[in-house]
Order: structure tokens, then C-alpha cells, then sequence
């Protein structure tokens, strides 16, 4: 494979399918819950962290997923983008969070900002960690170089799980190499779109620990309407303009890092 082939943008790790997989949707259902799990997590850690202890108090400080569930955001919306193709939100429960037990070693907006910032942050590192999980899987393998940034290409971006399957690699392998492609896209997505400066994401608590006293009254004034309008933005797809060319970037980088290591 000379370059990867473009992907449209993700949400919450959700790809749209040309026809129903039930290994794929297994595959992508298992890495978006462990993504969700982390994110919440890592939220419930850094408050922790900096004296808040809601959250721990409320058993929110763990990686079991159903301490994080929304039976609508976990589990309906989620499986019903991957059985539809349609474009749904996925979301776990929020972290409680109260700003006023916060430690006094930082303001209360920054502090908030940077448990806001945790959650994006995990899952950064998770895409980072499983990279790396994928690129020594592919190493493993054995192929030519040149196969090799072709299987590696094709486990971080094929749709369908059964396609990995073709390659006779082995099923133990076939699922590894296709759960750390999904971890990958799915915690960058994640990542991207927690980051939106809107209403509920946690790009919007970073944003308010960073802005001019004077400007809080009018970001404060607009929050609320800012749920709304992302779900119109996400149902439309335009939403995807704001992610896709940043996502197109880091899988440019991605692909640079593939090729240094692999030698291809």
C-alpha cells in the first residue's frame, strides 16, 4: 500500500459499515467500552488527585465499565450507529465533579480545567500505547516491509474484521490486530471530539479555565445551548468538518511513524 486510504471522521469510535458484521461491531463495541472506561476514569482520578473525592466516594474511580454506563450513550446509540451506519453519539455517565473541595494549590476554574483535561488525555495515551501494540503485532508477522505497512494500513483502517480474516493469519491474531486498530481510532476520536469548546465536552472546562475573567459571563451565557447544537451538528455530519482534517493529519503522522519503524 503506497499511502492509507482517507477515512471519514469517527465518533466515539463508531465507523459507518456498508453491511451488518457482527465481528466488527464486537470488535468496535469491546475498545469503544474500554476507551469510555478509561476517559471516565481519569476524570474520577485527577479530581481525586487534587482532594475532590465525589467521584471516588461514588465507586466512579475504576475501570469497570458498568460503574460508567448510560443505557442510552453506552448502550443504545452506540450499537445502534454500528447496526444502522447511522452517525450516533456514544457517551458514558459524567463524572461528578464538585470544584469548591478542589485543592487550593490552583484557582477553582484550574483546577476543574485540569480534571476536564484528564479525559482527553487518557485516551491520547491509550492511542499512543495500542499504536505501538499494533506496530510490534505487525512486526510479528514476519512480512516484507512493504507487506508489512500494507497490514498495518489495513488493520488500523479496514471496516469490516472479516477482511483481516482473509489474510490467514490466525484468528488470535486476526482479533489482536484488529482490536488495537480500533483502539487507536476510536481513542483519537475520542480525544478530538471531547476537546470541542462545547456545553458538555471537556473541551469547553479546559476553555473556561483559560479565558479573561470578562469573557466568562458571555461563554457561560452560551454553554447551555451548545448541547443542542452539537447533536444537530453530529446528525448532519457537519460536525465532521471540524474533526476530519485534524483526524487526517494525525493519520499522515501515523503513517510517517509506520513506515520509520516498520522500513518501509
Amino acid at each position: 500500500m503506497a499511502r492509507f486510504q482517507p477515512v471519514h471522521w469517527w465518533i466515539a469510535g463508531v465507523r459507518v459499515f456498508d453491511n451488518l458484521s457482527i465481528p466488527t461491531i464486537l470488535v468496535s463495541y469491546v475498545a469503544l467500552l474500554f476507551s469510555l472506561s478509561v476517559h471516565e476514569a481519569s476524570h474520577a482520578t485527577a479530581a481525586h488527585w487534587l482532594e475532590d473525592d465525589t467521584a471516588a466516594r461514588l465507586g466512579r474511580m475504576t475501570l469497570n465499565p458498568l460503574a460508567h454506563m448510560d443505557p442510552l450513550g453506552t448502550f443504545v446509540f452506540p450499537l445502534l450507529g454500528m447496526v444502522t451506519g447511522f452517525p450516533f453519539i456514544g457517551w458514558a455517565k459524567p463524572v461528578p465533579v464538585d470544584p469548591r473541595n478542589l485543592t487550593r494549590r490552583f484557582s477553582q476554574r484550574g483546577g476543574y480545567a485540569l480534571v476536564a483535561a484528564a479525559g482527553p488525555t487518557s485516551n491520547l495515551i491509550l492511542a499512543l500505547i495500542f499504536l505501538a501494540v499494533l506496530l510490534v503485532l505487525v512486526s510479528a508477522v514476519g512480512l516484507p516491509p512493504a507487506m508489512e505497512l500494507r497490514l498495518f494500513g489495513h488493520a488500523l483502517l479496514a471496516r469490516k474484521v472479516e477482511s483481516l480474516h482473509a489474510l490467514e493469519l490466525g484468528t488470535g491474531m486476526t482479533l489482536a490486530l484488529a482490536l488495537c486498530g480500533r483502539l487507536v481510532l476510536i481513542n483519537i476520536g475520542l480525544a478530538l471530539f471531547n476537546l470541542l469548546p462545547m456545553g458538555p465536552l471537556d473541551g469547553a472546562g479546559i476553555l473556561r479555565g483559560m479565558l479573561p475573567w470578562r469573557w466568562l459571563p458571555k461563554f457561560d451565557r452560551v454553554q447551555p445551548w451548545m448541547g443542542g447544537v452539537l447533536i444537530v451538528l453530529a446528525l448532519t455530519g457537519l460536525l465532521g468538518y471540524a474533526i476530519g482534517p485534524v483526524f487526517g493529519v494525525i493519520l499522515t503522522a501515523i503513517e510517517a511513524i509506520a513506515r520509520m519503524i516498520l522500513g518501509a
